[in-house]
């Protein structure tokens, strides 16, 4: 879909771009929907596009052999695939899959590897949204070693929060297996334990936050780290600016 250059950006990334720069890239993009399981970057592949993204949720997920999947990074609006692009490799070593449907700006790796010599701005602001991300991946790893499970949803409903409108998403506890890494009935309990909290209201796929403080709480360190880096990082507003920064 042609893009209208005056409609509001809604990509971080894109809306701190200066003129000068998103000119080198809205030519060249189209506005693509994200659809649920969409797999828009496959692990020893070339990669051939970037999404920036509008709306919806991408997950990064390492895998083992045996179908042993587990979530290491996710980006909403804050970010962008293809951030191996910006430490000069052309492929990920995660596969990322939409886990939330949305929409997309969608440029070829090339021309943005191209538009990317030209400006040293854009450079630098998406080199630092990629070191975020590290950072988030680090984050991830220490929650997933050290925290309990109730805990590790705590948080993986905050980083979902960060990336939606409203307090209401979607997601299968089947989804949150996967994401997390263990068996439906862990999540199962786990939500339970989250919502005798009063913490979230969890019925038929819809998880909604009723109290963001409480999950940041019992989410005890494994959220808010990465989070301000980013915030430090790229500039990001994020729902727990005036909390943790």
């Amino acid at each position: 879909m042609p893009i209208d250059q005056k409609s509001p950006i809604r990509n971080h990334l894109l809306s701190r771009l200066s003129e000068k720069d998103l000119a080198l890239l809205l030519p060249k993009m189209q506005v693509v929907p994200l659809k649920l399981r969409q797999e828009i970057e496959t692990p020893g592949e070339a990669l051939k596009h970037v999404y920036f993204l509008e709306s919806g949720i991408a997950s990064m997920m390492a895998s083992l052999p045996r179908a042993r999947d587990l979530e290491v990074g996710l980006f909403g609006r804050d970010g962008m695939s293809g951030s191996a692009l910006l430490q000069y490799d052309d492929r990920s070593a995660y596969r990322t899959v939409v886990q939330m449907s949305g929409s997309a700006f969608r440029i070829d790796a090339s021309d943005l590897v191209e538009a990317l010599s030209v400006s040293e701005p854009m450079k630098v602001l998406l080199t630092r949204f990629a070191r975020a991300l590290s950072i988030q991946v680090g984050s991830t790893a220490i929650a997933n070693g050290h925290s309990k499970l109730e805990d590790r949803l705590a948080r993986w409903v905050l980083l979902a929060h960060d990336r939606v409108d409203g307090d209401s998403m979607f997601f299968t506890h089947e989804h949150l297996a996967r994401m997390l890494g263990v068996r439906r009935a862990g999540v199962t309990v786990a939500l339970h334990v989250l919502e005798g909290k009063g913490l979230i209201r969890s019925k038929r796929s819809e998880i909604v936050v009723l109290d963001r403080e409480g999950l940041m709480e019992l989410a005890d360190g494994a959220y808010g780290l990465a989070e301000e880096e980013s915030v430090r990082l790229t500039g990001w507003s994020l729902r727990q600016t005036q909390q943790c920064c």
